[in-house]
């Protein structure tokens, strides 16, 4: 049912005459766009995405993400990660060696830009909807004080 939606609904690329599916998507040598949305339309990688996008930087931690997500391990986070990283929609940054503070994370999670121009084209993932549904959630000291924590640069 969900593939059939997709079919009929999602438009994976740009309409420029060009009849592949595949867009190229920075870091990778291929972005494929169904794949792309299958993997991102699963319930509980949509979860991930959303709190990813709702994020105050966009690039929260896997510390966050199970905050946002007590119903999700974070071995399970780290596993939906991987899928959405084998895939394109997100990326991995972290600070180097010497850079990383001591009990704080030092990896952290984002849209690629191809994700975002994909979404963006689908209606997916609105930034500001779930910047507020993000902002209004209570967090802990702890959590609010790794969302204030710098980010390895881009």
């Amino acid at each position: 049912m969900l593939l059939a939606w997709q079919e009929e609904r999602m438009k994976p690329e740009i309409d420029d005459g060009d009849a592949s599916t595949n867009v190229e998507a920075p870091g990778s040598e291929e972005f494929d766009a169904w794949r792309a949305l299958q993997k991102a339309t699963d319930k509980k990688r949509a979860d991930v995405l959303a709190d990813i996008v709702g994020h105050p930087t966009g690039m929260p931690s896997v510390e966050e993400l199970d905050y946002m997500n007590p119903s999700l391990s974070d071995d399970a986070i780290r596993r939906h990660l991987k899928e959405l990283m084998d895939v394109g929609v997100v990326r991995e940054r972290a600070f180097e060696s010497g850079k990383r503070l001591r009990d704080y994370p030092y990896k952290f999670y984002e849209l690629t830009d191809a994700a975002r121009d994909l979404f963006d084209r689908n209606g997916l993932f609105p930034e500001e909807a779930w910047q507020r549904q993000y902002q209004a959630v209570e967090k802990t000291s702890r959590i609010r004080e790794i969302e204030s924590m710098p980010r390895p640069d881009v």
